[in-house]
């Protein structure tokens, strides 16, 4: 297992302030898992991930792998790079250009000190290519590969030596967009079939929902929220995780009841809705009430108001045909919301529509701009 306690990684910036890349991070990996760190460009995921592989040293913290730390600002230790035996690929898959792809995966090996003999090396080599799927190209130059082939083989040489953690930064995002959904696929067979501890970084919503055991979504160097990927799509804890994660529909308002448990009734510029609160709300309360598309169901005929669902009319503004889905743009009142549905549904544009969300798919978080701004 490997456990990231309080961990702080900050830069000296010339007279500027100092850039604060990772701020009081802490999660924990079990074994044969694997583990995302997700957010923007510049939020601290890949200082975490460097962090743990000991190319950065952090101000404080420990990192703790399978109960050896190998770091730890308390006790002033700091294993090196080298000594950790993780295996790390990146954006960039380094590929020795002048090598064949036997030769690139067998490297780390070759040039490893009281290394293993040549046999074991081959043995061990055969062993990985035939796991990522190239044991038929070992004598292929590595430059006559295609993308996929060459992420796979650098994949094999970080897994040639039997790490106990793998660390992947940006690994599919050189790739095209079908050929990234298919390493998705062939990532997670890798992983699950050899139970490989792994911590992955991406800012690709839709590949950590699909690779990831759990979740850390990162904001401004900070964990803002930790779970798996469904906990993390449909029961975001703040605005900026809905936001950032998929599509989403906000629309302001404030708590005018509460049930006592996780269920509340909002005021909103669309009528009084029933919702799920994220986080314990209390009266009076102003929320942003996150919908994702999906969740908003249209009908030309008037629904049966069930209970506790929300039911509007509106007017279709805009279509969008995707093949397996439709993107309505629909205005209600002053309001527009986003509803993805099957392609059935034909209404044209300028028609009336019927709106109906359900309340537990009604997410209400609390409105921080409006808190800040009283």
């Amino acid at each position: 297992m490997l456990i990231v306690k309080s961990l702080h990684t900050e830069y000296a910036n010339g007279r500027a302030p100092v850039v604060k890349a990772a701020q009081d991070v802490s999660f924990e990996v079990p074994e044969g898992t694997l583990f995302t760190l997700l957010g923007p460009s510049g939020c601290g995921k890949t200082t975490t991930l460097r962090s743990i592989a000991g190319l950065e040293k952090p101000t404080s913290g420990e990192i703790r792998i399978a109960g050896d730390v190998v770091y730890s600002s308390d006790g002033n230790i700091f294993v090196a790079p080298n000594r950790r035996n993780f295996g790390m690929v990146f954006q960039s898959y380094a590929i020795w250009p002048h090598m064949n792809v036997f030769d690139n995966a067998a490297f780390p090996l070759q040039v490893r000190r009281n290394g293993p003999s040549r046999k074991e090396i081959a043995d061990k080599v055969t062993r990985v290519l035939a796991a990522v799927g190239l044991d038929q190209l070992a004598g292929r130059e590595a430059t006559k590969l295609s993308g996929g082939q060459q992420q796979r083989l650098a994949l094999a040489r970080a897994l040639v030596m039997e790490p106990r953690l793998l660390l992947l930064d940006e690994p599919l995002s050189n790739l095209d967009a079908k050929l990234r959904e298919r390493m998705r696929f062939e990532l997670k067979r890798l992983q699950r079939d050899l139970r490989l501890t792994t911590v992955y970084v991406t800012h690709d919503q839709s590949e950590a929902l699909a690779l990831s055991h759990q979740i850390a979504v990162m904001n401004e160097g900070r964990v803002v929220q930790i779970g798996s990927p469904r906990d993390i799509y449909e029961r975001p804890r703040d605005r900026f995780v809905a936001d950032f994660v998929g599509n989403t529909n906000f629309l302001r308002g404030a708590v005018i009841a509460t049930d006592g448990g996780d269920g509340a009734t909002v005021s909103t510029a669309l009528g009084e809705w029933r919702v799920h609160c994220a986080r314990r709300l209390q009266l009076s309360d102003a929320v942003v009430v996150s919908v994702r598309p999906e969740d908003v169901e249209l009908t030309e005929q008037a629904p049966v108001h069930g209970d506790g669902d929300n039911v509007c009319a509106g007017i279709v503004d805009a279509k969008v045909f995707l093949g397996d889905f439709v993107d309505f743009q629909v205005k209600v009142a002053d309001s527009v919301l986003l509803a993805r549905v099957h392609p059935s549904l034909r209404t044209p544009v300028g028609d009336p529509i019927h709106v109906r969300m359900k309340a537990e798919k009604c997410i209400a978080l609390p409105d921080e701009a409006a808190r800040i701004a009283a």
